[in-house]
């Protein structure tokens, strides 16, 4: 990590501190990431269900986001669902794809929160037009790699009626 203070300011002008981080982890993935992952590898979006709630976890989770009891059975969810949330991203970040990319919360079928994921099959250029596309209640659907890696780069959504 590096971190530089913003000399130049002075008191009436606001004070900006700079910091860059540089981190990397190595995850021990448990049982219900592996299950998720594994299932991403074969083609398919596995979910769990929160027993005080009957809500079903996209992605899953081993332990209720709302009271913390532990979450019980496992539940294959859909493949197409409808988008809750987007961004189009137009600036570089580091490690991240070449913009423009998009990223979607969409929840599919059958589960009862939004899964993140990529966009493709969308032309990101014309921003009024990706804002179109990408609007919040479009259906999405997910598509999977052909040559998995039992990562969540296995994945991505695209426009459900292909029009995009």
């Amino acid at each position: 990590m590096s971190a530089r203070p913003d000399t130049a300011s002075t008191s009436t002008e606001p004070r900006f501190y700079e910091q860059t981080w540089d981190l990397s982890y190595r995850h021990a993935l448990g049982e219900t990431t592996s299950k998720f992952l594994a299932g991403l590898a074969e083609g398919r979006i596995w979910g769990r269900r929160d027993p005080a709630s009957d809500r079903v976890l996209v992605p899953p989770r081993a332990y209720s986001d709302r009271d913390h009891v532990p979450t019980t059975d496992w539940v294959e969810v859909g493949t197409e669902g409808v988008i809750e949330m987007f961004t189009v991203v137009y600036e570089p970040f580091r490690n991240l794809p070449e913009p423009p990319y998009a990223l979607a919360y969409v929840t599919l079928d059958g589960a009862d929160t939004a899964l993140v994921g990529y966009v493709r099959g969308v032309d990101l250029t014309d921003q009024k037009k990706a804002t179109e596309a990408l609007a919040i209640g479009t259906r999405a659907v997910v598509r999977f790699s052909d040559t998995p890696t039992g990562t969540v780069a296995d994945y991505w959504f695209e426009p459900a009626d292909g029009s995009a």
